[in-house]
């Protein structure tokens, strides 16, 4: 089917689901005390413009990576690069994979202790402290570090009681809360349409093979969240559940397999209000983009996601260190065709490779494209003013 039918047939489906009106997503979320009241300082702030910060530190708040250490020092790479502006976000994970070790997560109070230190070295603008936390197989905080057990969104989906996903997803999101997290990378809302997909299907991410049901109980999750000021974010748009093969290893091609109803996950979270970060798929499908995969492109990005689903929230790239990315596109492409394609948030787990100056890197890139007229100073600013506003809400 060419390009032009494949338009006629999502704005068909657009109009079968009713995609007419949205409105923009706003939330609430948590960090420390430390950054309660820098919060309220950005709350007051966020509509101004950006012209008295630094072109570098409006870059930093669009970087979010990951790092080594279950503690950390004064003089910790990471703990110099928040204190500079240069990171705007960070992410924890349980193992090291390159290493094969303990990367960040060992107890509670080890977890807490962690973040606090953290947070605290945010002494202008509070930090986003994220972690994979859905629940079942994608599960950083387990029950051997002295956390809860957690529960799948396969488990939650087929049992299809709303109240039971509330209740889990409610004392998950307490106990991030507890220990010092403001972002959930969750819930997926994969519709599972493919259910031997090793990324979604085969570890049971997804809670149905129904658009409405995955919504439904997503609905919760995010409200469970809420309850305990903690952000929410959504993936993996535009739809990772009828892959055959994981991004994490290479290109993911689901032009064959992909349908529209893919979308109506997020028609529904958008439309509700509900959405803090919609985060990207790394799915390359040439019906809606012929040349690249979906994170480094602007006809999904900016054409179907902000135009026509009407979304003004935050986008957070899924890792750009997955191989469907890293190994075909170098870092300098990588980083220009995501910030134009509408991307706020670049995300380097630094789990897949590791490299602590990826902060500096990505800022002197950015710099550089700027210069050269590739990315324009004011496409920084509109995500720079988006990450200002949503960090306003933390408290």
């Amino acid at each position: 089917m060419n390009l032009s039918k494949i338009k006629y047939s999502l704005l068909g489906m657009m109009a079968l689901v009713s995609i007419s009106s949205f409105v923009s997503c706003q939330n609430m979320a948590s960090p420390s005390a430390n950054g309660q009241r820098q919060a309220q300082n950005i709350s007051q702030n966020a509509s101004q413009d950006s012209t008295n910060v630094s072109l570098e530190e409006k870059i930093g708040q669009m970087i979010l990576v990951g790092f080594r250490g279950t503690s950390l020092s004064d003089d910790s790479k990471i703990i110099q690069q928040i204190k500079a502006g240069k990171i705007g976000s960070v992410i924890l994970f349980d193992k090291d994979l390159v290493l094969k070790s303990q990367r960040n997560i060992q107890s509670k109070a080890q977890v807490a202790a962690l973040n606090a230190k953290l947070q605290a070295a945010a002494t202008k603008i509070p930090l986003f402290i994220s972690v994979d936390q859905e629940g079942g197989k994608v599960c950083r905080l387990k029950k051997d570090y002295g956390f809860l057990p957690t529960v799948s969104a396969e488990y939650l989906g087929k049992r299809n009681n709303l109240d039971s996903t509330y209740y889990y997803s409610e004392r998950l999101a307490r106990e991030l809360k507890e220990v010092g997290f403001n972002v959930n990378f969750a819930p997926d809302v994969d519709v599972n349409t493919n259910p031997n997909n090793p990324a979604i299907g085969k570890l049971q991410r997804s809670f149905s093979s129904k658009a409405e049901i995955v919504a439904q109980h997503a609905a919760q999750a995010i409200d469970a969240h809420h309850a305990h000021n903690v952000l929410t974010a959504i993936k993996h748009f535009p739809g990772h559940g009828s892959a055959y093969n994981d991004s994490h290893l290479g290109v993911t091609d689901v032009s064959t397999t992909w349908k529209p109803f893919e979308l109506l996950p997020y028609k529904e979270l958008i439309s509700q209000g509900r959405c803090d970060f919609i985060m990207t798929a790394h799915i390359f499908n040439r019906n809606l983009d012929p040349d690249v995969p979906a994170t480094l492109s602007k006809k999904v990005i900016t054409g179907l996601l902000r135009d026509s689903l009407h979304y003004q929230g935050v986008i957070i790239s899924d890792d750009l260190q997955m191989k469907a990315i890293s190994a075909v596109y170098r870092m300098e492409e990588t980083v220009e065709k995501s910030i134009n394609a509408g991307v706020d948030i670049l995300l380097f787990g630094n789990n897949l490779d590791y490299d602590e100056e990826i902060p500096e890197k990505v800022i002197n890139i950015v710099k550089k494209l700027i210069a050269e007229g590739k990315i324009s100073e004011a496409r920084i600013d509109e995500s720079y003013n988006r990450i200002l506003k949503l960090k306003g809400k933390l408290k």
